[in-house]
Formats: structure tokens, sequence, C-alpha cells
């Protein structure tokens, strides 16, 4: 596992001007490729980082929420679907993502591995998914 370094400048530039969509960069990536994560925020206000993957170089998961985007731009996401993984197989969790994605079109992975129990990932899930799909307005 190689160690990736984030511009902690631009996190915080970002993060004191309000930027609900923060973005953090990494250093040594190309400007066509998306930032290797993404903070989205919970309507509870809670705010959740995740690691961007292309939908073909999504990982095999075992516990994980994730996010299914389609990147419209560089700077413009559509949230198209919110869950969690539960198969006990990792390769079944990646084939269910993939399938999942790619009937919905989505480019992108957003998966968030911080959940520390079944409870926790079901709640993060719902925040979430009343954020992006209940309050659109105000959604990261």
């Amino acid at each position: 596992m190689s160690a990736e370094i984030i511009q902690l400048a631009d996190f915080r530039a970002r993060r004191q001007s309000g930027d609900e969509a923060l973005q953090v960069s990494i250093s040594g990536t190309y400007p066509e490729q998306p930032p290797r994560f993404h903070f989205w925020t919970g309507a509870s206000g809670k705010r959740y980082v995740h690691t961007v993957y292309s939908l073909f170089d999504c990982p095999t998961l075992e516990d994980a929420n994730y996010i299914l985007v389609r990147r419209n731009d560089r700077s413009t996401r559509a949230v198209l679907a919110i869950g969690r993984l539960s198969n006990n197989c990792p390769s079944e969790n990646l084939a269910e993502i993939r399938q999942h994605a790619a009937a919905l079109g989505a480019d992108e992975v957003h998966v968030h591995l911080l959940a520390s129990s079944n409870q926790e990932a079901a709640a993060v899930e719902a925040d979430l998914i009343t954020a992006q799909f209940m309050n659109t307005p105000h959604s990261a």
C-alpha cells in the first residue's frame, strides 16, 4: 500500500469557506482525474469522508457504505444511489456495486469505510440518503 499526501492548505481553505462539496486534492494526480477523497454531508450535518474510485478501479470490499455517482464534469457530481454492502464475500460485494453502477450509468464509486458497526453503517446510510434525496437543496 502506498502513502498519499493530502494538501491540507486546500482542505482548510475550503472548509473555512463553508464549501459543502469539499474535495481534498491529492498531490501528483493529473487534472482530468477525480480527487481521491470526497466529503459528503448528511442531513444531520455530519461529514463523511469517502474514497473515490472509478467503476473499474474499485477494489473488493468487505463492510462499507457506498455512493454511486455520475461525474458530469470536473466539478459536478450526480448521486445515483446510496447503500451499504452486506455480503460476506468481498468479491460478491464488488460484483453487486459494479452491476448496480452499470445499471444506473454511474462512473464513480465513493466508499466510506469508517463505520465501526452494522448499526453505525445503517445510520450513515440513512443520514446520507436523507440529505441527498429528501433535502436536495441542502445536499453536499
